[in-house]
């Protein structure tokens, strides 16, 4: 079966050929891995990638980061194979925490990623998927250096796991990793502009913020906790309640102050919107995945237990492409 996804951005030319992109975007998401990279590497999206290459970064990305996966197939062709190159990257580091037993171990590979950038800017990248395409997009984009490093740096504190004292210092966590990601995004869509930046800066927290909160039953079945302390307290909600997962209205008080957060961040970027390039808004697409979550946490009247949050959105490859298309975010 043939698709193509080469979509392009503008006015198309029938209601029609909108319902054929829309199904070929659904149904590239259900492919199985081997499918999808066979596909990938056709000349419809011209990445050229070795298949073996190809299928590791995309087993990666559908398995940790589904929703950037899906976000990076609409990107203008120029930008795509960047885009999956800089999400496999920080799925990379994001993984790290969860994989190893030992903060020595999670830091050597933190070594090892900062050692693998300055080879990567000195034309020598280690022989391994990630960095081989990592160093493509740099020398294509001029990628800056000081954003991926930044991202390993944060990374490598968080290896500290332990709950963010408070909503600021999410929020830091959130500028210097999803953020800088966003800025290299934009850097591999060919803009350097201050409102593009701005907008960048606040949907890159408000991601932050909204993957803490889904992830947050994933970490309560560990025993783990790390949504800020100062709003637990405020609310008398204690780390025991989340580990059991408690649904009471103090543990649903604290969603609800870090949701708002989160939409209040994403509100902030979109003020915004009239002074940023419509060619910057691909790079934005994930407002989408955190509009749907907090729409659906606010609907489960912010029990982050509920099991209606457990579920993925199969409208959200649809929802994605609609605004894509129209160019907004």
């Amino acid at each position: 079966m043939a698709f193509s996804i080469s979509a392009k951005h503008g006015l198309l030319s029938s209601k029609t050929s909108l319902y054929r992109n829309k199904m070929e975007i659904y149904n590239f998401g259900r492919m199985t891995p081997t499918a999808s990279a066979s596909y990938l590497s056709s000349p419809c999206l011209s990445l050229s990638l070795p298949l073996p290459l190809l299928l590791l970064l995309l087993l990666l990305l559908r398995s940790r980061d589904y929703d950037g996966f899906v976000s990076s197939l609409l990107l203008p062709e120029e930008a795509r194979r960047s885009s999956l190159a800089l999400r496999a990257f920080n799925v990379e580091l994001a993984q790290v925490k969860d994989s190893v037993s030992q903060k020595t171990i999670g830091l050597m590979r933190m070594q090892f990623w900062k050692t693998a950038i300055e080879d990567i800017y000195r034309d020598d990248p280690p022989n391994q998927p990630v960095t081989a395409e990592l160093w493509r997009a740099v020398r294509q984009h001029y990628l800056t250096k000081r954003w991926l490093l930044r991202i390993i740096t944060e990374r490598e504190k968080d290896l500290d796991d332990r709950a963010y004292r408070n909503l600021q210092e999410l929020e830091a966590y959130s500028e210097n990793t999803q953020s800088s990601l966003l800025y290299l995004l934009l850097e591999s869509l060919g803009l350097k502009n201050v409102h593009a930046d701005h907008a960048a800066s606040h949907i890159g927290k408000a991601q932050g913020i909204v993957t803490c909160l889904r992830a947050t039953p994933y970490h309560s079945s560990r025993r783990k906790v790390y949504l800020p302390m100062d709003i637990c307290m405020l609310h008398g909600a204690s780390q025991e309640d989340f580990i059991r997962g408690s649904r009471e209205q103090n543990v649903r008080d604290v969603v609800y102050d870090i949701a708002s957060q989160a939409h209040v961040h994403l509100q902030h970027a979109r003020s915004f919107s009239s002074n940023v390039p419509a060619t910057a808004t691909p790079a934005f697409l994930q407002t989408v995945v955190v509009e749907d979550y907090l729409q659906r946490v606010r609907r489960a009247d912010f029990d982050v237990f509920s099991p209606s949050l457990q579920n993925k959105n199969p409208l959200l490859p649809f929802q994605l492409y609609l605004r894509s298309w129209k160019k907004t975010y």
